[in-house]
């Protein structure tokens, strides 16, 4: 999302030590993550909700936590965009624009599959995130860094336990 001073609202312009060019730059790298968050939230609550099976309580239970995870997520990220300047999402069909994460409308999802999608979207995220940190890290943006990092753990636990969840006895991968 480009950023310059003619086309945001002077209510919007915040004022930032960055320069134009890292505020335009980290903006647009980071304001997909924002829509991947949003995107990856609703997945993971529809698996939580459509879950079933053998293992419908852990699933369940594991899929609502990560989901209160990744709501969380998407707050601190926009509102890092506007704390340097940025403008972030406005609508969901710009969330639509930018998101990387596919839908899954399917009337059922076997539970193995659930999170099979859902690692891999995690994993999606984590790329994206790193691409990010490193345009941050370019505009000496460390605060960007910082959370990005963090994120990057959350996300990198996320698909640990998804992936843990998803294998059986015997299987030597999900």
């Amino acid at each position: 999302m480009s950023k310059t001073k003619s086309t945001v609202s002077p209510d919007l312009d915040t004022p930032t030590d960055l320069s134009q060019e890292g505020v335009d730059k980290i903006s647009a790298a980071v304001n997909p993550l924002v829509a991947d968050a949003f995107a990856l939230y609703i997945k993971t609550k529809n698996f939580h909700w459509h879950v079933s099976g053998r293992h419908f309580r852990d699933y369940h239970l594991l899929l609502d936590e990560q989901a209160a995870a990744i709501f969380a997520s998407i707050d601190e990220l926009a509102e890092r965009v506007r704390k340097i300047g940025g403008t972030t999402l406005r609508s969901v069909g710009h969330l639509a624009k930018l998101t990387q994460i596919a839908d899954n409308d399917d009337a059922f999802v076997p539970p193995r599959e659930m999170l099979r999608e859902l690692m891999n979207d995690n994993k999606k995220t984590i790329v994206a995130m790193r691409k990010a940190h490193d345009v941050a890290d370019k505009y000496k943006d460390s605060a960007t860094t910082s959370i990005l990092e963090n994120h990057i753990d959350a996300a990198e636990r996320r698909t640990w336990f998804l992936f843990e969840a998803a294998r059986q006895e015997g299987d030597n991968e999900a």
